[in-house]
């Protein structure tokens, strides 16, 4: 009898366990989460999400969100908006059950919806042209930067200062910068941008032993510095030339800057006080790239290079630099049922290796 009773006992204990198990499994789906249709909001935001000539739709994070789908038994449908922020407004105000394509998450928009996991890691991109065609830009650009304009005043300050010692040297010995304070001076710095370039001054010049003394120094030290100083100009104009006016994010402040109007980069130009011009889309902006009007378009990065390549690649480029890391992920409604199960399912995905492939499949493993 004591062992009967003690198989029981255990019987029991299993039976309580399990059901305790199951009880905690239900707990984490939501009611009625297989018999509703969620309604999910989508933008066109290749490789994530594009639509194809039949009306569906493809892409990473639509392969995404169809692996999740299928992993929880979800019925749903897609309804397709034309920018993030309606994507946004649709989940807070109930429109949506959820969005997903390449949404940012932001600060600001996390006070209106949830979000799950992220599920992709990026950060923004610069595209510019090809320098393959001649532009007067670049080298108009190079001549008026503050280094060379640097350089041609400390040129001239030296000139002048030697200029004024020269006088002040010959002023009662040397007719030639003799005559007065306005002649003198004058004369004197008219023979030293002179002797800086080399002409000859015939027998102009000066006569006292510490003024040759100072001519001497003069002359071989501008030597020198027109050297240094040509050698200097012509590396930048040729790194400007080859490179172009954009070479990373340092340069935006002094380019003409665009941008996609109302997304996540438009915030961050506004925050670091880059002046940019929005678009409605980064189509849009890739077209004003191409002809000119702007300098550089900023986007996250993998759909710059996307459209980039596969629209303009005989005539744009996209920086190898990446700023302002972002992350993309699904939004939700605030206190969504679907955010346990998602972010559950949404993990397991990510950690497999179907999603490797699918990166690569789009984005070339980057």
């Amino acid at each position: 009898m004591r062992r009967v009773a003690s198989w029981t006992m255990a019987l029991v204990v299993i039976v309580v366990v399990a059901c305790a198990g199951a009880g905690a499994t239900v707990a984490q789906t939501p009611p009625d989460l297989s018999s509703k249709e969620i309604s999910v909001g989508v933008k066109a935001a290749p490789p994530f999400a594009f639509k194809l000539q039949d009306g569906s739709w493809s892409g990473l994070s639509i392969d995404l969100w169809q692996k999740i789908a299928g992993r929880l038994n979800l019925r749903f449908r897609y309804v397709e908006v034309p920018t993030v922020q309606d994507q946004i407004d649709g989940v807070a105000g109930g429109k949506f059950d959820a969005a997903m394509a390449a949404i940012t998450v932001t600060a600001d928009r996390e006070k209106v919806v949830d979000f799950t996991q992220p599920f992709f890691s990026t950060g923004l991109g610069i595209a510019t042209p090809l320098n393959n065609q001649p532009s007067w830009r670049p080298v108009v650009h190079a001549l008026t930067s503050f280094g060379f304009l640097q350089a041609v005043l400390a040129l001239i300050v030296i000139s002048v200062v030697v200029g004024v010692l020269i006088w002040l040297f010959e002023r009662r010995h040397n007719d030639d910068f003799g005559g007065g304070v306005a002649k003198g001076l004058f004369s004197s710095m008219w023979w030293s941008t002179i002797a800086a370039t080399q002409a000859s001054t015939g027998d102009f010049g000066p006569r006292t032993v510490p003024g040759r003394v100072l001519a001497a120094l003069w002359m071989m030290g501008s030597i020198i510095a027109i050297a240094v100083f040509t050698a200097g100009v012509t590396s930048v104009l040729t790194v400007t030339q080859m490179e172009g006016l954009v070479q990373g994010e340092g340069d935006l402040a002094t380019v003409r800057v665009g941008n996609v109007r109302d997304s996540s980069t438009a915030s961050y130009l506004d925050s670091t006080h880059i002046r940019h011009q929005g678009f409605a889309s980064i189509q849009e902006g890739l077209d004003a790239l191409r002809a000119g009007k702007i300098d550089a378009l900023v986007h996250d990065k993998p759909l710059l290079g996307w459209l980039v390549g596969q629209n303009y690649a005989t005539s744009l480029q996209v920086l190898d630099a990446t700023f302002d890391q972002q992350q993309y992920a699904i939004a939700l409604p605030l206190g969504s049922p679907l955010r346990k199960p998602l972010d559950v399912a949404l993990l397991q995905t990510v950690e497999s290796d179907w999603w490797k492939q699918a990166v690569f499949q789009y984005l070339g493993g980057k």
